[in-house]
């Protein structure tokens, strides 16, 4: 059985055969992929070691330690907090050998072809379109909102496959080569004014049938495992006490004597012990998860992620007065990260608007957590077993 001490041999090993001085950074990642040492709760030969998902954080610190490279996580957000997950329970073998390794080491980025223009808060009503031709899928329609998808190699994707069905049974789940010929990616110009998501559309885009994740009809269950798994990458992030969005405010506070008034102070504390009452509800999710998949617990980590980061970042505007206006670049710009914290305090303050939208609305999620974490009665819904195509658009 894998523990602490067999972790930090195997992490010892990997440094002894792969200096991270002299080793070039991709050859180091591929290597402790290999070794089992990218995600310890996977299983072997998938870049883990069916080790509990708690003895990362030991692999972490050792390599951390030496100056061994990451894999830039926050470039590879998707692939690694949506993707990967849904891949490891939804995906064939030989989806996951395929995919898995590069996706880890950042060779082939991901992004997320699910919400449209006509089907947004409410993912089930999608509109675009996979016919069956053979072995292969074709597939027509629009997809909005789209981060990196001018980075993206791959996306995962959710299509119509039988517009007869009610809207959550007619769906499937795909992996779309964001190269076929048909995908067209553009930028979406934002209120930041970075383009860091796109539109994409699909014209006669052609999948092998090999491409299909989970079952024809099953595109909503696969789907909800990327979702569950989406609200924890964004809300439930681990950060060090009075880390992220509060660590600013309250570093601006420190620095700024001359700026403070008593009603500041006390809105600080408040937000202070909400972020920190916050940070240390994520850390018992992540214990939980541990013991297996998210589940809509994870909606109510977003829903506090998205409302602090804009009620803090909103404080330190006022706190700043009109020093916390200036913003230092508004060209378009293609950012391969997103940084909620970094940057001005008028970019933070805009980015956070997104927060409450990305990953699942607030108003959505507030559904999910009444009826599906409080036992609440859901709310009434007209259209849950009419075909999508007798819906009204």
């Amino acid at each position: 059985m894998t523990d602490t001490a067999d972790l930090r041999a195997r992490t010892a090993r990997l440094l002894a055969a792969h200096p991270p001085a002299t080793t070039a950074p991709l050859d180091f990642l591929r290597a402790r992929f290999d070794a089992g040492l990218a995600w310890v709760h996977f299983p072997e030969g998938l870049g883990g070691l069916d080790a509990p998902r708690t003895l990362q954080a030991v692999v972490d610190a050792e390599l951390a330690a030496a100056g061994a490279p990451d894999n830039d996580p926050g470039r590879l957000s998707i692939g690694l907090g949506m993707a990967a997950p849904t891949l490891l329970c939804h995906g064939t073998d030989a989806q996951q050998r395929r995919h898995l390794r590069p996706l880890w080491t950042g060779e082939e980025v991901w992004c997320q072809l699910f919400s449209e223009p006509g089907a947004g808060s409410d993912l089930a009503a999608l509109a675009t379109r996979a016919v069956r031709d053979g072995d292969r899928w074709v597939i027509d329609g629009q997809k909005v909102w789209t981060s990196s998808a001018h980075l993206a190699r791959w996306a995962i994707l959710v299509a119509r496959t039988d517009p007869a069905l009610p809207k959550h049974q007619g769906l499937t789940y795909f992996v779309c080569d964001m190269t076929a010929p048909g995908v067209e990616v553009r930028p979406l110009r934002q209120i930041t004014g970075e383009a860091e998501f796109n539109e994409v559309f699909l014209t006669g885009v052609q999948l092998p049938d090999s491409h299909r994740i989970g079952e024809v009809g099953q595109g909503w269950e696969v789907a909800r495992t990327t979702l569950m798994n989406e609200r924890v990458a964004i809300g439930g992030a681990s950060t060090p006490r009075e880390g992220g969005m509060i660590g600013i405010a309250a570093a601006d506070w420190r620095a700024r004597p001359e700026l403070r008034t008593h009603d500041l102070h006390q809105r600080l504390l408040t937000l202070w012990v909400d972020a920190e009452v916050t940070r240390l509800t994520g850390e018992r999710l992540r214990q939980q998860l541990t013991k297996g998949a998210p589940g809509p617990e994870g909606s109510g980590m977003k829903l506090a992620f998205a409302r602090l980061a804009q009620q803090i970042s909103g404080w330190d505007l006022e706190f700043l007065a009109e020093d916390g206006l200036t913003y230092d670049d508004w060209t378009l710009r293609r950012p391969e990260t997103v940084d909620f914290t970094g940057r001005e305090a008028g970019y933070r303050y805009l980015r956070a608007k997104g927060n409450s939208i990305e990953g699942g609305t607030s108003e959505v999620l507030l559904n999910i957590v009444a009826e599906r974490v409080l036992g609440l009665p859901p709310e009434p819904r007209t259209d849950k077993d009419v075909a999508w195509k007798d819906l009204p658009r």
